[in-house]
């Protein structure tokens, strides 16, 4: 199989992308030298530092752009990247591996002419540590209009072993580069259709630096077709469910989604709920009776999911099928020795090692558009602050990650234990999951077993899952495997909201 000369296709490669950040089985004694890959220069656009107004609560449609002559000098926006964090030395016993081929050499950035009507560009955040991937998932299927409903941002940072992933909601108001003021999801098609530099991705690329300032490095899009596909191959995926979730489904997925009589409204409870590809994706997509913002979440959770599912697969020998199957259902940019060395970065992984941000309220507020259009605008200042924490090295993680916390289930419900553990993730902790030695526990229980006995740890542990103080049992421990102890009782409620977590 070349599977090589089929890479530079740019569309396979996807299932690489998805292996390399999101499993972990290519792990191992594999050597690649980084390859100094050109970087495909994006256009340059004429700034002009046009005043923004702010919308009002009836503010009027913007102005359609008219070109005019451009005068010898303007003045320009000139796009800096602003460093956001000082990094953490990193021990000399850890291995870096090397992204160089992937991360752009720092440079100019591009311009953009600001219409009156458009706000001021964005500050542009973050560093040259970091590799910023564009994950997109599209409706494409449905012919040649399509959205990109799905655009989650990846910011790793190899140093550091961290990850960061930012859910962009589709409503998202911006100003499109050349173009208007219009809904986020719009971008990718405007620039396939008007044959913008770099094409859709290009013009998404360039929507994404002018309105919150981080710039994209690569890309990659998949239907749903690919979606199902990708976790079909690798026999489905266990999510932890954490908090009931009720939409409409189809039946089946080959019946008529226009015909009402083939959906019915379906549950999943909490515990870990094992999701073929059709079910997993209606848990990512679904929103009658929910919100984008909620989707957002849902969506990360099945992304971790895929990446700690993998780490108990033969993901690797999943390969040759996953490239044969995405061939026509993914697009990206990436080329072979860029998705082996992601896929050599997964392992040094885990859940506890990512972190999650969503764009939603307060960040953004709706607003209808004179023309009916609900969509959501963007409260600049508190979202280029939310963004900036993103971007940087999270040392209150790197400090919770040397706390081992164990997890037993000492109820009857399946899979809480998981569901536990998943939450401790969210905000960095690293957990083990064990066999509670009973099933009849009422009383949920936090044992310290740690040396130092330190209130101010045991409180934010106890915080974050909801447990009165009354759960903490001090019994220090200096052999001690684990930190803490976890055993779930019929007490504990399962339900959180990671969206307001603060990693």
């Amino acid at each position: 199989m070349k599977i090589g000369a089929e890479c530079n296709k740019k569309r396979i490669c996807w299932g690489y992308v998805f292996f390399g950040f999101l499993l972990t089985s290519c792990g191992g004694p594999l050597s690649i030298s980084p390859i100094q890959t050109p970087i495909d220069p994006l256009p340059y656009i004429l700034v002009t530092n046009a005043p923004y107004a702010t919308p009002s609560p009836t503010p009027l449609k913007p102005a359609p752009v008219t070109p005019t002559p451009v005068p010898p000098i303007l003045p320009t926006y000139t796009a800096t990247i602003t460093p956001t964090a000082t990094l953490t030395p990193i021990p000399s016993s850890t291995v870096i591996i090397d992204f160089s081929a992937l991360i752009p050499k720092p440079g100019p950035l591009p311009e953009f002419r600001i219409p009156s009507f458009a706000p001021p560009p964005s500050p542009v955040l973050g560093d040259y540590e970091t590799v910023n991937f564009l994950l997109i998932g599209s409706d494409k299927r449905f012919g040649s209009s399509f959205r990109t409903d799905t655009l989650v941002i990846v910011v790793l940072r190899s140093k550091e072993q961290q990850v960061t992933l930012i859910s962009i909601p589709r409503d998202l108001w911006v100003y499109i580069p050349d173009w208007d003021m219009q809904r986020i999801n719009t971008a990718y098609q405007h620039g396939e259709l008007t044959n913008y530099p770099s094409g859709g991705p290009g013009l998404l690329k360039h929507t994404i630096l002018y309105n919150l300032g981080i710039r994209i490095d690569h890309t990659a899009m998949v239907d749903f077709d690919g979606f199902r596909l990708i976790v079909d191959t690798l026999e489905g995926v266990d999510v932890p469910i954490a908090c009931p979730y009720t939409d409409w489904h189809l039946v089946d997925p080959s019946l008529d989604p226009n015909d009402e009589g083939n959906w019915e409204l379906y549950t999943v409870n909490p515990g870990v709920v094992h999701m073929d590809g059709d079910l997993a994706l209606w848990y990512a997509r679904s929103r009658k009776r929910s919100s984008d913002f909620d989707r957002g979440r849902r969506q990360q959770e099945v992304l971790r999911a895929l990446h700690a599912s993998a780490l108990h697969t033969d993901a690797l020998e999943k390969l040759p099928q996953l490239y044969q199957d995405l061939n026509n259902t993914v697009t990206t940019d990436l080329n072979l020795t860029d998705l082996l060395q992601l896929a050599i970065f997964a392992p040094r992984m885990t859940n506890a090692d990512i972190r999650s941000y969503y764009i939603r309220p307060p960040l953004v507020t709706s607003w209808i558009t004179p023309l009916g259009a609900y969509v959501l605008l963007p409260e600049r200042l508190a979202l280029q602050t939310m963004i900036q924490e993103a971007l940087m090295v999270s040392d209150q993680v790197i400090e919770r990650k040397k706390i081992i916390v164990e997890i037993q289930n000492g109820t009857i419900n399946d899979g809480w234990d998981a569901a536990a553990a998943s939450r401790l993730n969210y905000v960095g902790y690293e957990t083990r999951i064990m066999s509670a030695d009973k099933k009849g526990y009422v009383q949920s229980l936090l044992i310290d077993m740690t040396r130092e006995q330190r209130p101010d740890q045991a409180d934010s542990l106890l915080t974050f899952l909801g447990l009165p103080h009354a759960s903490l049992v001090s019994m220090a421990d200096p052999d001690s495997p684990v930190d803490y102890r976890l055993i779930l009782g019929t007490d504990y409620q399962p339900c959180f909201d990671p969206t307001i977590y603060v990693p």
